[in-house]
């Protein structure tokens, strides 16, 4: 008989079923001898070598501010159960539940492929986006080292770049990033969810606390890096009421800007969020699954662009003037990082390269 699914500490997802593109599916069930009472047990993170070999991802999106990305690792053990990139795993044949913060896939020749790439003779440059899927500054990358190598090549070459992640890991490359930032090469958004640590470390089991995020927004604007703060998912009745108080606090930490997305629930991510409800908020599940649906035209997901990242209807409109007028409030300058500067990019000369004659 199938059987309640018991979350496993220190990890977001509870279940770990199929992905959409796999023939068989997995279901837990009761084999009569009382394992289904047992404490799961720990589940260990496995790295896996992606032997990819391009490394700068495209992307058309009407709604996305960026035409090319990097993302140095797939899978995140950071483990945010609302992360709109689990449904990706499934493309690797593997779940989009546990599997995708537990079994990841590392780029070690990401430096070299991008050196490759960005000599090529049709290059152009355009600002290049770190962390558009998974966050590189998970904490494999404190022993890898790979999101460093690449911002070491991209410093090198003089090529712009933008950061979205929710680690304090990435105070350790501030060295880096503020040379960067003095030639408008380099801008930082920290992603905060919550200020509530309790409910941090339901939603974000292995992520940094709010306060080690918001120390980081911090220490990157006081190292002069134009840093912004992302202050998303916003989930209807569960962190939403935080907003404003997200703002400010990233606003007297030294942040110039602001941004903020609606929860989105795209493929196998319904039903791990929704298992997720129930299992730590069973008063409030329906609650929240209906607000969002409310704001998704009775549908817990809409992948119309421009309408997937903020949602319609009226809650939706409310959610958009609450922000809008906090950062009116606070002073934010711009609700996007600064444009950074895409001529200063120059291939670094090579050993056999003619020398200019002028």
């Amino acid at each position: 008989m199938p059987v309640t699914i018991r979350p496993r500490k220190g990890r977001g997802a509870a279940s770990n079923e199929s992905g959409r593109f796999e023939a068989e599916k997995r279901t837990a069930f009761d084999d009569g001898w009382g394992s289904a009472d047992e404490e799961p047990p720990p589940l260990t993170t496995t790295l896996t070598v992606d032997s990819t070999r391009t490394i700068i991802a495209r992307n058309d999106s009407p709604d996305i501010g960026f035409d090319r990305s990097i993302n140095p690792y797939r899978g995140c053990e950071h483990g945010c159960i609302y992360c709109y990139a689990r449904p990706s795993h499934a493309y690797l044949g593997l779940s989009p539940g546990l599997d995708f913060e537990s079994r990841l896939f590392y780029k070690p020749e990401a430096a070299t492929l991008l050196t490759t790439e960005l000599r090529k003779k049709g290059y152009t440059c355009q600002p290049l986006a770190l962390g558009s899927n998974t966050d590189p500054y998970q904490p494999v990358e404190r022993r890898l080292g790979i999101t460093r190598s690449i911002l070491e090549v991209l410093r090198e070459f003089r090529h712009p770049v933008t950061i979205v992640s929710k680690s304090a890991l990435i105070q350790r490359d501030i060295d880096i990033l503020a040379d960067m930032a003095r030639d408008q090469l380099a801008t930082v958004t920290i992603s905060v969810t919550t200020l509530d640590r309790r409910l941090a470390r339901r939603m974000e089991p292995r992520a940094p606390t709010p306060e080690s995020r918001l120390e980081t927004i911090a220490a990157l604007a006081c190292a002069g890096i134009p840093t912004g703060v992302l202050s998303a998912p916003m989930i209807p009745a569960l962190n939403d009421s935080e907003m404003e108080r997200i703002l400010e606090r990233a606003r007297a930490g030294g942040a110039t800007s602001a941004g903020y997305t609606m929860l989105r629930l795209p493929l196998e991510l319904k039903g791990l969020f929704k298992e997720w409800l129930e299992d730590h908020f069973p008063d409030k599940a329906a609650h929240v699954l209906s607000l969002v649906a409310q704001t998704h035209g009775g549908r817990l997901y809409d992948s119309t662009w421009s309408k997937r990242m903020t949602g319609t209807g009226p809650y939706a409109e409310m959610l958009r003037l609450r922000f809008d007028r906090a950062c009116r409030r606070l002073g934010f300058g711009q609700r996007t990082t600064r444009p950074l500067d895409t001529s200063r990019f120059r291939p670094p000369p090579q050993k056999g390269d003619q020398l200019a004659l002028f």
